[in-house]
């Protein structure tokens, strides 16, 4: 699994001008492009632990209660994380022989309970939280990065990432674990799980020497490049070593271009309405494609409702194993879609934070509730929908639609600029289905405790293990739990 934050259109098998994704672009022609691929949620830590637990957020705990209908994540600060009561992909598969690694960022919570080796992985390279900085060790620690058990150094002090020229060899150290951890695991014929979860398109963006200044889109463009570039590798690498065939790749993203960053820093979401943190299609409709030579049919299209989640019980699927009965799982086997072409009947429910905002059945998607952000928020320059105001659509205030949803028409309208008029027929005869199925979806939630809430300068990445040996170790201060803002 491939896993970053990127556009939808931000490839050039998805229509993306400037042609500089070659190994994706051929990654898509040997196998099957997704083009109706959501991720669970409009911001990465609560899509990344829908991935791995195959769990809508709401019902893994990854969101918060403190506001409604706000995005919140894991900063360094966050109290909470991936609780003990979920059980993770890794997890599973070590129950079919399968020896699991995590490359990159974690985001699930960075205290040592939540840490990825106590989950099911067995190896992680990485760091736990996003690459901000620099910090001055003093206020706010600068984050670490892991081998395994233990921290190597920190990002801006032993891992370098220039803010002025964006140069970073990250993108490269992570290449290399991939590539190293395959060649051990097809030397011992051991089956694996890779979860490469690289952030170099993530601000501050970052791209290696050999990288800078080689693509028309700038220096976001750049950081794109080199992940193409790596991901060819990597599937070079799976063919030079023979098992190609007996390994299923998929490429996708944890949410859409988060286009507050953009021109300079952010990515493209096509022709759909807004970025990331937002319900609309640009923060939640993903790039994604399949990649299995011998089984997957290559140069397939399909038009398969697919969700991050779906990575899971396909796994699963693949591996053998069924899923926890005694839960509510969210994800679905897509492999009838992988591999006969056959199109599943499925519900996308776009949640933020507490409040399931949207729903897609088929091509008709109804808002139950828009807002993109406070007029407060946006007043200081924070825009999740630069040059995209949609009167009535992305509004700045949030609007409740419960008692008369707007509806749009994905197929004619994949914009979301023309709501379906209230009075048509098609209105009445589609809200009737959608009633329906968020009728049976509200019967099965049960939220889960939030992770999401408390927040504690005290817990942050102060005294990380192995800091004593790296003489890294910080003083943290006294412990002041606090309710977390969430400003959207």
């Amino acid at each position: 699994v491939l896993f970053l934050q990127m556009g939808w259109g931000d490839l050039g098998a998805f229509g993306e001008p400037s042609k500089e994704t070659p190994n994706l672009d051929q990654m898509a022609a040997e196998g099957m492009l997704f083009l109706d691929f959501y991720t669970a949620n409009p911001l990465c830590s609560p899509s990344r632990a829908a991935l791995l637990t195959g769990r809508l957020p709401i019902r893994n705990g990854f969101y918060t209660t403190n506001a409604h209908a706000r995005n919140a994540y894991t900063p360094q600060n966050i109290v909470g994380g991936i609780p003990d009561s979920e059980v993770l992909l890794p997890e599973l598969l070590k129950k079919a022989g399968y020896t699991n690694k995590i490359v990159g960022k974690w985001h699930l919570g960075h205290r040592p309970q939540f840490h990825p080796l106590k989950h099911g992985f067995d190896e992680w390279f990485g760091s736990p939280n996003c690459h901000f900085g620099p910090y001055d060790n003093k206020e706010v620690p600068n984050i670490p990065v892991y081998r395994d058990w233990e921290m190597v150094g920190r990002y801006y002090e032993d891992f370098n990432i220039n803010r002025k020229t964006g140069e970073a060899n990250l993108t490269q150290i992570y290449l290399q674990e991939a590539l190293d951890f395959i060649s051990r695991q097809q030397a011992s014929q051991q089956p694996f799980f890779l979860y490469w979860a690289i952030d170099a398109t993530h601000a501050p963006v970052y791209a290696s020497k050999h990288f800078l200044g080689t693509s028309q889109r700038g220096l976001y463009g750049d950081a794109v490049r080199e992940i193409d570039d790596s991901i060819g590798k990597i599937l070079k690498h799976l063919q030079k070593l023979g098992i190609s065939e007996n390994t299923f790749v998929f490429f996708t993203s944890d949410n859409g271009a988060a286009l507050i960053s953009a021109p300079r820093q952010g990515g493209s979401n096509g022709r759909f309405l807004c970025g990331k943190q937002t319900t609309f299609e640009g923060g939640m409709r993903e790039p994604a494609i399949a990649w299995w030579p011998g089984h997957i049919p290559a140069g397939k299209v399909s038009h398969q409702l697919g969700n991050v989640m779906d990575l899971f019980t396909t796994s699963l699927s693949l591996a053998g194993l069924q899923p926890p009965s005694d839960r509510q799982i969210d994800g679905i086997d897509l492999l009838p879609a992988l591999l006969q072409g056959q199109l599943i009947d499925r519900p996308i429910f776009y949640y933020r934070g507490n409040e399931m905002m949207a729903v897609r059945v088929g091509l008709y998607k109804a808002h139950y509730w828009t807002w993109s952000n406070s007029w407060e928020e946006y007043s200081k320059g924070i825009d999740f929908c630069p040059g995209q105001n949609v009167s009535g659509v992305t509004t700045h205030t949030k609007e409740e639609h419960t008692t008369l949803p707007l509806l749009f028409h994905l197929g004619r309208d994949p914009g979301e600029k023309y709501p379906i008029s209230f009075a048509s027929t098609e209105y009445q005869g589609v809200m009737e289905r959608i009633s329906n199925v968020v009728q049976q979806h509200q019967v099965t939630m049960v939220p889960g405790e939030p992770q999401l809430n408390v927040c504690d300068k005290a817990v942050m990445n102060w005294s990380p293990p192995g800091c004593e040996k790296l003489g890294k170790c910080l003083k943290p201060p006294e412990s002041e739990p606090t309710k977390c803002i969430w400003p959207h």
